[in-house]
């Protein structure tokens, strides 16, 4: 198993930034790419980015292209989203994912693992 705790969701006025961070235990072994995904209010739960572990390779959604950026510290076993330029519309609960594949992908059912979700309000 693996365990996946979010963590750095807040409040924060339009324009501002936020960096959150997942922090992976267990077997982090069998974890190749990490994402993150977001659902706002009354909306399903949608894509955001995802890297891969060995070779760092990204993809974003277009929603948040140019404004926020993942990373990893492998040896941390942690992956960060840094959120820059916020926007009302990026208000809503985050989640990180794990998936035992190094192939970098968008859809919700590809990953095996997902953490509890941290808030994220973008205030206008």
């Amino acid at each position: 198993q693996v365990q996946l705790v979010e963590s750095g969701g807040g409040l924060v006025q339009a324009g501002g930034s936020l960096r959150l961070s997942c922090a992976a235990s267990g077997r982090t072994s069998s974890t190749y790419t990490m994402g993150w995904f977001r659902r706002a209010p009354g909306k399903e739960r949608e894509f955001v980015a995802a890297i891969s572990w060995s070779d760092g390779n990204t993809l974003y959604a277009d929603s948040v292209k140019g404004r926020f950026t993942i990373s990893r510290d492998n040896p941390k076993n942690t992956v960060y989203l840094q959120m820059d330029n916020l926007k009302p519309e990026d208000t809503a609960v985050y989640y990180c994912a794990a998936r035992g594949s190094g192939i970098v992908q968008s859809r919700e059912w590809g990953y095996d693992y997902w953490g509890q979700g941290t808030q994220v309000t973008v205030s206008s």
